[in-house]
């Protein structure tokens, strides 16, 4: 199929590129000449402005060979820019069109945009990071079904196949559960960082990279972000070198205290791990010190230093 992407950061790149790689034909734009340049150069056909994108993703006679609708994918910030992008695309859109926003909307702000686009609108719920170029994402798709079907092709390319994919209901799904996975995520690397402070601070003189290579083969708390801990102690040291106390970010984790509040349903770990996170911008801690780290291992966030 022939695929639409706005947006060539780190992961909108990830999504041209795997398309590509499964046999996609994509026309890729970015605010940025050098970054749609970057998409031109790995194969993607370039558009220099929002309309020409869409004019290209239109065959002779100006509508779709294929009579099938534009399929586009967002891959902007969250907030104001995908708005403003909808807003350029809102004259070559119609109802047989689908647009996916592959950002970390809010799950509010994605049932309103569903209202108010002529297009299907999928708000999809991406993790992974660019670690995932090559295994690909996991995707939590909201939105009407037969956009998801139309869509599934794609989603099997950027995914890690079939089952690194699926509809989770109706606008605003897909983005309420990836919020709740990030407030997961928050509690989990606070669980890592505290044990692994106790383990600095404790009665031995232990190798931390050790300590997590063992606990990744067999454990039962192996996973993806140990093994990023393990990455981390490789490439730092045990004492983590100059890696600062300073976890940033916090968006998402916000909403799903917010959203469990209104809920009444009791998230104390969650919670917790976010008071934490905000804690960092005020005195030193080694789990925070770790969870700055691990940060950059699956999402290639800065590392703040001290």
């Amino acid at each position: 199929m022939e695929l639409g992407v706005i947006g060539l950061g780190r992961m909108g790149q990830i999504v041209v590129n795997r398309s590509m790689d499964a046999g996609h034909d994509v026309v890729a734009f970015d605010l940025s000449a050098e970054a749609t340049a970057t998409a031109a150069e790995n194969g993607a056909e370039p558009a220099d402005s929002v309309a020409d994108l869409c004019d290209r993703l239109t065959g002779e006679g100006g509508e779709r060979d294929d009579d099938g609708g534009k399929r586009i994918w967002l891959m902007v910030p969250a907030g104001d820019a995908v708005d403003a992008t909808l807003a350029d695309l809102e004259p070559h859109l119609d109802g047989d069109d689908v647009v996916v926003d592959g950002g970390n909307s809010r799950f509010h702000e994605s049932v309103r945009r569903a209202e108010e686009t002529d297009a299907a609108y999928l708000d999809c719920g991406t993790s992974g990071g660019p670690a995932s170029a090559e295994e690909g994402f996991s995707l939590m798709v909201g939105g009407p079904a037969w956009a998801y079907e139309a869509m599934v092709p794609v989603f099997d390319a950027v995914a890690t196949g079939r089952d690194g994919h699926d509809r989770m209901g109706a606008a605003g799904s897909g983005h309420y559960v990836k919020m709740v996975h990030n407030g997961v995520e928050y509690a989990l690397m606070q669980a890592y960082g505290e044990g692994f402070e106790l383990l600095t601070e404790g009665r031995y003189d232990l190798d931390m990279e050790s300590v997590a290579r063992t606990w990744n083969n067999g454990a039962v708390i192996r996973s993806w972000l140990l093994e990023l801990c393990e990455e981390a102690f490789r490439e730092e040291g045990s004492d983590l070198g100059d890696v600062a106390d300073h976890v940033a970010g916090g968006s998402t984790g916000t909403w799903t205290v917010e959203e469990a509040l209104e809920q009444e349903v009791p998230v104390p770990l969650i919670y917790q791990a976010l008071a934490e996170r905000f804690d960092s911008r005020n005195e030193g801690r080694f789990s925070r010190r770790l969870a700055n780290r691990l940060r950059y291992g699956f999402g290639r966030h800065e590392v703040a230093r001290r």
